[in-house]
């Protein structure tokens, strides 16, 4: 019996080195892997990835160059005014998640516009965190939690409280995390929402992450076992007997 991957989250990094190895600009890299968002979201969909989201810009991603940092809000906007449209008609439902408070007024206008235009779409949902920062979000959803209960304390607060705030709300957690780029950390990406999802780091620059990559993520994923705290012999238990529902194997992708 096969388990589907529901959802593939993917710290998209490498680009500036990708660039730097073939003595070309850093924009370019980052021209190149703002291409590569199309061809590993067509990859996700023909592969029954029904939710995708990626690391675009992190909270932390405005100390670099000044040039380096306009250059990407660009190609964020052209990529926002060139790829919409299709979106809509692939059945592709995009979300921004992220502090757009930042972002220059025309690109917060084209962010609320695209997701008004995707909003009914359902085959695949692409989120795209952008400004955004695993911390940011954990201390902004317990402040949105406070403003809608102000006459309670942290301790009525429970888990499923505070996620109902994240920026991911009625987005079911990754299973599985990708980064590319050649580093072994998560850096401030979904900190709450990747507890138990599995990990997976390329060399790959992400320019060059491509159809097969995404497929040789996937494959590693299918030879995982989610324990979730409890042993092995209670995770094939609960899949044979289904006595702990919180327990959720993994098994290889059809």
């Amino acid at each position: 019996m096969s388990q589907p991957l529901q959802h593939i989250a993917i710290i998209m990094d490498g680009n500036g080195r990708w660039a730097k190895k073939r003595l070309l600009p850093r924009t370019v890299g980052h021209v190149r892997g703002a291409a590569n968002v199309r061809h590993i979201v067509k990859a996700a969909s023909e592969q029954g990835v029904k939710y995708l989201t990626l690391f675009a810009f992190s909270s932390e991603n405005w100390r670099r160059p000044p040039e380096e940092v306009s250059a990407l809000m660009g190609l964020f906007l052209q990529y926002l005014e060139s790829e919409v449209a299709e979106m809509k008609a692939a059945g592709i439902r995009l979300r921004v998640i992220g502090d757009r408070s930042a972002f220059a007024p025309l690109l917060q206008s084209r962010i609320d516009q695209a997701e008004q235009d995707t909003a009914h779409n359902d085959r695949l949902h692409l989120t795209i965190a952008a400004n955004y920062g695993g911390q940011w979000d954990i201390l902004n959803a317990a402040r949105a939690w406070q403003m809608a209960h102000p006459e309670k304390t942290l301790q009525d607060m429970d888990e499923q409280a505070l996620a109902a705030h994240l920026s991911t709300a009625g987005l079911p957690d990754p299973e599985l995390l990708v980064r590319t780029g050649g580093e072994s950390r998560i850096s401030n990406f979904l900190l709450w929402q990747t507890a138990y999802t599995e990990l997976f780091f390329t060399d790959l620059h992400w320019p060059d992450f491509n159809g097969a990559a995404l497929q040789q993520a996937i494959a590693s994923y299918g030879q995982r076992v989610r324990r979730f705290g409890q042993t092995d012999e209670q995770v094939m238990n609960s899949h044979t007997t289904n006595k702990h529902p919180t327990a959720q194997p993994t098994f290889k992708i059809s």
